[in-house]
């Protein structure tokens, strides 16, 4: 069984190399770790070309949803990105808060932080920045953010309970999230679970969905709502690869589903007792 730092050091390592290669590669593949397919298969990513401030460089599909659209950013607010790759969702913030405003992203990847930085100076920016760092230990003040976002990156923390309490801790009292992620209803076979290339391609460290909603609400947070969710449907190419005929058959017919989902919640104006966990 691989240990937490094990798993993070296999994330680092497979979003650097994605970091170096282009939107197109990417969608070669299952969430665009590369490899997985010989066909053009796009299942996860949304079409961003048509909203405000997108910027095609920034762009590498590694995203299941466009947190950006529910998420209530106004102009001035302050947002945090989290697994803020090359910038993409946080160039789309920045054309919201304008120049009144701040988005920070962080990601844990080294290469995703120097090719985010490099865009952002291309494009000129100076409210944006981008810090290395882990979700599951922000390198942001507490009670900073007026909006959290994220897109697809938290099925890879391992933690996923301590990532939202810090999520909780970041935002000021009133502020929300809304966050594009992959969840399960239903159980992956082994095969498809122990293998490197489905945890980083989003999809064995997805956790059922009622157990995602569940660390959200532990943590103090309300109006929880789910704004849009769809079936991924992995084709068979892929699972090919994992799993004998008889078990791809029997995956299908057993129910189970991977979901993108995009959920949005609220902190608290009062104050809280609990220090940011949501127990008091």
């Amino acid at each position: 069984m691989q240990t937490t730092e094990s798993i993070k050091e296999m994330v680092k390592e497979k979003y650097a190399t994605i970091a170096n290669q282009s939107k197109d590669h990417n969608a070669f593949s299952c969430c665009g770790t590369g490899g997985c397919s010989t066909v053009d298969y796009s299942i996860f990513s949304e079409d961003y070309s048509k909203l405000k401030g997108y910027e095609s460089d920034a762009d590498l599909g590694l995203g299941c949803g466009l947190p950006t659209q529910f998420a209530n950013i106004k102009k001035g607010d302050i947002v945090i990105d989290l697994g803020s790759g090359a910038g993409n969702d946080a160039f789309i913030a920045r054309t919201i808060v304008e120049e009144e405003g701040q988005v920070i992203g962080v990601d844990m990847t080294l290469a995703m932080i120097e090719k985010a930085r490099a865009n952002s100076q291309k494009l000129g920016f100076k409210n944006v920045e981008f810090k290395l760092g882990e979700i599951e230990k922000i390198p942001i003040e507490s009670e900073k953010a007026d909006v959290v976002i994220s897109n697809c990156v938290l099925n890879l923390v391992p933690d996923k309970n301590k990532a939202f309490s810090e999520i909780y801790r970041i935002l000021k009292p009133g502020g929300q999230f809304c966050i594009s992620d992959i969840v399960l209803s239903g159980q992956l076979p082994e095969n498809l679970k122990d293998t490197t290339d489905m945890y980083t391609g989003c999809i064995s460290g997805a956790v059922q969905k009622k157990d995602y909603l569940n660390f959200i609400y532990e943590n103090g947070f309300e109006n929880v709502s789910i704004k849009k969710e769809k079936v991924i449907q992995i084709p068979d190419d892929i699972l090919n690869q994992y799993l004998t005929p008889k078990e791809v058959q029997t995956l299908k017919d057993s129910g189970t589903r991977i979901l993108s989902v995009t959920v949005f919640a609220k902190k608290s104006k009062l104050k809280s007792c609990c220090g940011g966990n949501g127990h008091c």
